[in-house]
């Protein structure tokens, strides 16, 4: 299997989806830098060194990232949190992670979400506004909490550093990565696994990226989304939510914010308007 020439740095190795990738990518002979807050829990992988460090310490990353030729940023809070939990992983946490692939010339792959955009409707969505189109990436951000706040920031980041230093990022709006979809929104969000790994492959391994997005799903034809830059690094998903339908189609939370909005339960979370937020972003109620 191809693998890149030079090793590759896997922030937040040892949260769900870093072990994945790690047990995914090895298995293909790449050459890994773990490192994460916590204790990796596996045997670590052939061709694979783990280093634990916090975000916060912009010189420990700029260390383990030394050689490297890709940072697969997938460290930080993963959930949302209050807004001072959140700050220092994930916003100054990432701005090292942009620092040191600058430094690097290394391209970084950024496990963004759809909770960067959580507040659009679904494209079902019912009321006096209509059903919504599925969005493209060029849609405004509408962060539906601090978590996803923080992944609209570092889209934000990573096309200033390809603008401004020529950095190479894929900005993949995760939707829900989990074995298998378990309720009727993950119809239209799920990424599987596999899918993951090739998607991760593809962003490392591409010719040329410059500054991208990608909705990052499996190829569910319920999906929320449209258009993306996938042809860019040559990704295309090859599982599909659609084989779980009879199983969780009919798996819905009751809450009428949380199925409004393409960011489920994290929009509802301490949600206080008395009525939806308008469509238009810029219009009154």
């Amino acid at each position: 299997m191809a693998h890149p020439q030079k090793p590759v740095l896997l922030t937040g190795a040892s949260g769900n989806l870093g072990r994945v990738l790690a047990q995914g990518l090895a298995a293909q002979g790449w050459t890994l830098r773990l490192t994460d807050i916590a204790p990796f829990p596996d045997p670590l992988p052939p061709r694979a060194r783990f280093v634990q460090a916090d975000l916060n310490d912009g010189v420990a990353l700029l260390r383990q990232a030394e050689g490297c030729g890709a940072i697969l940023h997938f460290g930080g809070i993963s959930v949302e949190q209050p807004f001072e939990t959140v700050l220092g992983p994930n916003l100054r946490g990432l701005y090292h992670v942009y620092e040191a692939a600058r430094r690097e010339g290394a391209r970084v792959l950024f496990a963004s979400s759809n909770h960067a955009i959580g507040f659009h409707e679904r494209p079902d969505a019912s009321g006096p506004q209509g059903n919504a189109p599925k969005l493209d990436v060029d849609c405004a951000l509408r962060p539906d909490g601090y978590y996803g706040l923080s992944k609209a920031y570092g889209e934000l980041m990573g096309r200033t550093y390809w603008d401004k230093h020529g950095v190479e990022n894929v900005n993949c709006r995760i939707g829900s990565c989990f074995p298998k979809p378990v309720n009727a929104r993950m119809l239209s969000t799920w990424l599987s696994f596999g899918d993951l790994i090739r998607l991760a492959t593809a962003a490392v391994l591409a010719p040329r990226s410059g500054h991208c997005v990608i909705w990052a799903c499996s190829d569910n034809p319920a999906s929320f989304w449209g258009k993306d830059h996938r042809d860019r690094i040559g990704w295309q998903p090859q599982d599909s939510a659609e084989a779980y339908r009879a199983e969780v189609g009919h798996i819905v939370s009751g809450d009428p914010v949380e199925e409004r909005y393409q960011g489920g339960g994290y929009a509802s979370i301490g949600y206080s308007r008395s009525a939806p937020s308008p469509r238009d972003a810029f219009a009154l109620d």
